[in-house]
């Protein structure tokens, strides 16, 4: 029986985390539809389910990437609000915040300074941002 799924996926897309909110959310909407009676949630579930089984087999593998990418970049925007802190809120217009690219490390450089080359305390990767 592995054999056969392992074949059947063979070049297919897959699993990603779009796919399991979409997969998620009409489990959910699912749940809503049966407790509330409200036959609009029951089909928009469907649709949900349906979507995310055509990523999940779909040979379009970088279009599939490319929705995933964008959905992640979203959910990053609303991450990155949340996580902000009060002291890098009230600083936004005297400092800039970068992540080191090597350890994620956050960091803040003075703000009006050009290009200007930022080491990482943590690790000690040096990289190039404007500020």
């Amino acid at each position: 029986m592995g054999d056969w799924f392992r074949r059947v996926m063979a070049g297919r897309y897959g699993v990603d985390q779009l796919t399991w909110v979409l997969l998620i959310a009409a489990l959910l909407l699912s749940m809503l539809a049966r407790l509330l009676k409200f036959p609009l949630f029951a089909v928009l579930s469907w649709v949900l389910l349906i979507y995310g089984y055509f990523r999940i087999f779909s040979r379009n593998i970088p279009a599939r990437q490319r929705e995933n990418q964008s959905m992640m970049r979203f959910w990053y925007k609303i991450k990155y609000k949340k996580d902000r802190t009060p002291r890098a809120k009230k600083n936004h217009k005297e400092y800039r915040y970068f992540s080191c690219p090597n350890c994620k490390q956050k960091l803040r450089v003075p703000r009006g300074k050009g290009k200007i080359s930022i080491t990482c305390p943590k690790c000690n990767k040096s990289f190039i941002k404007k500020s």
